[in-house]
């Protein structure tokens, strides 16, 4: 199973959204979201609560690929997440999502029993290319008990 269909078939909201996981690295994460009338907002743009969830399953994918081998002893939590929007979305948009800080240094503090966080930083653009939001989700890696 990839990344993207396992999240689909354990996040709800991302199966709702119809969201497209272009791409699944430990280095980046593309997710599409289609441009669906029944998400639009008041302005006919997708939804902030859409964009929002786009962002944070891009940041969701990116955590998956780059610490999918440590699950059987930590559970991936976001810890918070901040967003800006930029410019108005209108369309297709996409998120892409880079990880801040290198895979074996977090891995490292999970190896001397510390609770490792991490920002992951993400930026949803229109097909244009315009940014038109920026977002970035802090994620720690909970040891299992």
């Amino acid at each position: 199973m990839t990344v993207g269909e396992m999240l689909v078939a354990t996040v709800p909201m991302a199966r709702t959204l119809n969201l497209e996981f272009l791409e699944t690295t430990a280095e980046r994460a593309v997710v599409r979201l289609p441009d669906q009338a029944e998400y639009h907002n008041h302005i006919g743009g997708p939804h902030a609560g859409a964009m929002f969830t786009l962002a944070e399953s891009a940041s969701g994918a990116i955590v998956i690929a780059a610490f999918g081998d440590q699950m059987s002893r930590a559970v991936p939590l976001a810890v918070k997440a901040e967003i800006g929007y930029k410019k108005l979305a209108k369309g297709v948009v996409t998120a892409t999502a880079t990880l801040g800080r290198p895979v074996a240094e977090v891995i490292a503090e999970l190896d001397e029993g510390k609770r490792p966080e991490f920002p992951v930083g993400i930026e949803i653009q229109r097909a244009d290319g315009a940014v038109t939001g920026e977002m970035t989700v802090v994620w720690t890696l909970r040891p299992n008990a």
